[in-house]
Protein backbone atom coordinates (compact mmCIF):
# COMPACT_ATOMS: atom_id res chain seq x y z
CA UNK A 1 0.00 0.00 0.00
CA UNK A 2 1.57 3.51 -0.76
CA UNK A 3 1.33 6.45 1.37
CA UNK A 4 2.70 7.47 5.00
CA UNK A 5 4.22 4.71 7.17
CA UNK A 6 4.62 4.67 10.76
CA UNK A 7 7.49 3.61 12.25
CA UNK A 8 6.57 0.27 15.04
CA UNK A 9 8.90 -2.58 16.82
CA UNK A 10 7.95 -5.77 16.62
CA UNK A 11 9.98 -8.58 18.39
CA UNK A 12 10.90 -11.39 15.94
CA UNK A 13 12.57 -14.66 16.16
CA UNK A 14 16.47 -14.74 14.01
CA UNK A 15 15.23 -17.61 11.90
CA UNK A 16 12.24 -15.00 10.95
CA UNK A 17 14.39 -12.08 10.61
CA UNK A 18 16.93 -13.73 8.32
CA UNK A 19 14.08 -15.42 6.11
CA UNK A 20 12.47 -11.65 5.80
CA UNK A 21 16.19 -10.77 4.93
CA UNK A 22 16.52 -13.46 1.81
CA UNK A 23 12.99 -12.60 0.32
CA UNK A 24 13.96 -8.97 0.49
CA UNK A 25 16.88 -10.13 -1.25
CA UNK A 26 15.65 -12.46 -3.09
CA UNK A 27 13.24 -10.03 -5.25
CA UNK A 28 15.22 -6.97 -4.79
CA UNK A 29 12.76 -5.45 -2.70
CA UNK A 30 13.80 -1.54 -1.30
CA UNK A 31 14.54 -3.36 1.91
CA UNK A 32 13.34 -5.35 4.94
CA UNK A 33 10.56 -3.24 6.02
CA UNK A 34 9.02 -3.59 2.17
CA UNK A 35 9.07 -7.47 2.54
CA UNK A 36 7.00 -7.50 6.08
CA UNK A 37 4.39 -4.74 4.79
CA UNK A 38 4.01 -7.45 1.35
CA UNK A 39 3.35 -10.72 3.76
CA UNK A 40 1.01 -8.53 6.14
CA UNK A 41 -0.87 -6.60 2.88
CA UNK A 42 -0.86 -10.71 1.72
CA UNK A 43 -2.49 -11.54 4.70
CA UNK A 44 -5.24 -8.62 4.96
CA UNK A 45 -6.27 -9.06 1.10
CA UNK A 46 -5.64 -13.33 0.81
CA UNK A 47 -5.82 -15.32 3.69
CA UNK A 48 -8.47 -16.93 5.49
CA UNK A 49 -8.08 -15.07 9.32
CA UNK A 50 -8.97 -18.17 11.23
CA UNK A 51 -6.34 -20.55 9.25
CA UNK A 52 -3.55 -17.75 10.09
CA UNK A 53 -4.71 -17.47 14.28
CA UNK A 54 -6.01 -20.56 14.62
CA UNK A 55 -3.89 -23.13 12.76
CA UNK A 56 -1.28 -24.25 15.47
CA UNK A 57 2.20 -23.67 14.04
CA UNK A 58 4.61 -23.98 16.20
CA UNK A 59 8.37 -23.62 14.81
CA UNK A 60 10.08 -22.10 18.01
CA UNK A 61 9.12 -24.32 20.67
Amino acid sequence: MAGPKVEAVYELNPGQVDWIKQMAEKYDLDDQNKALRIIIDYVLTEADESSVFEDIRCLYC
